[in-house]
């Protein structure tokens, strides 16, 4: 079994996947909502929300008869914290460029 970290990352690969979780940061939308600026077949929008679903990044839900899809924040949580832990190493890296700049221009 994948862990959830694989998963999430794993479903964010794809630039579909992206566009459609960037349309349900405005709020909830239908297959039918969220499949209409896309330029694939409705199937293939539903294929992309199974994989969202099973990393955990979307729900949906049931009202009559529509299923609309809501982003869930905790995986994209998890990846931000993952993340952050090399944030040091960016930061570490400017600083020494930004040093390194000032020592070319004179301005040390």
């Amino acid at each position: 079994m994948t862990d959830t970290l694989s998963r999430t990352f794993s479903a964010l690969a794809d630039p579909t996947r992206r566009a459609i979780l960037a349309r349900l940061s405005a709020g909830e939308a239908t297959v039918n909502e969220l499949a209409g600026p896309l330029p694939i077949s409705l199937p293939a929008v539903s294929r992309h929300l199974k994989v969202l679903e099973e990393a955990g990044l979307i729900t949906r839900g049931r009202t009559r008869q529509w299923r609309p899809c809501r982003l869930e924040a905790k995986p994209l949580e998890d990846v931000a914290d993952w993340v952050a832990t090399y944030r040091r190493f960016w930061d570490d890296g400017f600083d020494r460029l930004e040093e390194h700049l000032r020592r070319l221009t004179g301005d040390v």
